[in-house]
């Protein structure tokens, strides 16, 4: 059978009766099972999930290769939680905080007048004093500036606090911040959603529940989101597969999950700093298996200041088909805690060649994935940047 079905003659002989039946499944378009995701992540046969994952991915999406032109902005790392694994937090009066007054934000906007950025992308700490009301001036600052920018802004963890302080439920919590103009919501703030983990290296801040509820009544008020897991530190591969069987159950109920992250955990600057970083083919077989068993949800991103820019482009082989955005040197939660890019920010030109070098089309899109550009055919003497028209 699977001669018929596509999967390379190299490994017949050398796979057990289990993974060819995985591969099976893969190959017919049925849905994987936790026992079978476990299964993958304990083979070391990294080329058998790479061809998995990469049929899925031509697949949804062919060659095709997704980013935007983004940027971010943190306005603050106070905040009331102490996660172990963060190397971005500092405490209210600690050194190193940082809280950006409205007018600095705005600044920091106009820095990309006549730019052709599409997207700003907002997180930052949990501040001990800020609301709602505070942050969606914030947005309406943005948009009088950036009328047609895509505000993808706040975790679930911000959001849990934001509303307490502002006294409103989750619903009319993503309501008003909807009114102020919020677009959508980042996939920050899930890390690791079994109990055992989470109590361990984020005991204090929103639970899983907590993540899981507003995503969804995000999802059921027309705003759509992404999702992550942070990978890498203490868990094992069935606290990963336990993750994303929740965040597929959500969207099989909601189908508001755009991408689908997985944040690879850096160890420098944290309380975690003892710990031993994965390296390159666990993060490849993560995303891989990603890949296979998050059926419902379309794309599969790799954070490219995250893993570097020679992980992403092989991290393409094994079912990523979005590589996030230029960024253009304006996060520091990644850079902080060791990154391999110390100082994010890539052209649009660069990352076409990032993405056409690795074999693949790329494709400038916005934030949900209508497609802006195809420079799959273009020469990169066109991949210039061009001014926005007032």
């Amino acid at each position: 059978m699977l001669e018929s079905i596509g999967l390379s003659a190299r490994y017949r002989g050398n796979l057990d009766a289990n993974l060819i039946r995985i591969a099976d499944k893969v190959y017919n378009e049925e849905r994987i099972t936790n026992e079978d995701a476990l299964a993958l992540f304990q083979s070391n046969n990294l080329g058998f999930l790479g061809e998995l994952a990469h049929a899925i991915r031509v697949r949804k999406h062919g060659l095709n290769t997704y980013f935007n032109r983004n940027f971010h902005i943190e306005p603050t790392n106070i905040c009331i939680y102490t996660c172990s694994f963060c190397a971005f937090a500092r405490r209210p009066d600690e050194e190193g905080g940082w809280e950006y007054t409205l007018e600095q934000i705005e600044d920091q906007v106009r820095q990309y007048n006549g730019k052709p950025i599409t997207e700003v992308h907002i997180v930052g700490g949990v501040h001990p004093k800020r609301g709602v009301d505070y942050y969606g001036e914030m947005i309406q600052r943005i948009k009088a500036i950036r009328p047609d920018i895509h505000v993808k802004g706040f975790t679930a963890v911000e959001l849990k606090v934001m509303f307490a302080r502002s006294r409103m439920s989750i619903e009319e919590g993503l309501l008003a911040l909807k009114a102020y103009g919020l677009d959508s919501l980042p996939g920050g703030g899930a890390e690791i959603f079994h109990p055992d983990i989470r109590s361990q290296i984020c005991d204090t801040k929103a639970s899983s529940d907590n993540w899981l509820q507003i995503h969804e009544a995000a999802h059921t008020l027309g705003i759509p989101s992404n999702c992550t897991m942070l990978y890498g530190h203490i868990e094992q591969h069935e606290h990963r597969v336990h993750h994303m069987e929740q965040l597929r159950n959500l969207q099989d109920r909601t189908g508001g999950f755009n991408t689908f992250i997985p944040l690879k955990f850096r160890n420098e600057n944290s309380d975690l700093s003892h710990l031993k970083e994965v390296n390159m083919i666990e993060d490849l077989k993560t995303y891989a298996v990603s890949r296979i068993y998050l059926d419902n949800i379309a794309h599969l991103k790799a954070y490219w200041p995250m893993i570097g820019r020679d992980t992403t482009q092989i991290s393409l082989s094994f079912g990523v088909d979005d590589i996030d955005g230029t960024i253009d040197d304006s996060t520091k939660i990644y850079s902080m805690a060791g990154s391999e890019e110390k100082n994010p920010a890539m052209t649009t030109p660069e990352l076409i060649r990032l993405v056409k070098d690795a074999g693949f089309r790329p494709i400038e899109r916005d934030t949900l994935y209508n497609i802006i550009n195809d420079f799959g055919d273009k020469d990169f003497t066109e991949t210039v940047d061009i001014p926005v028209l007032s």
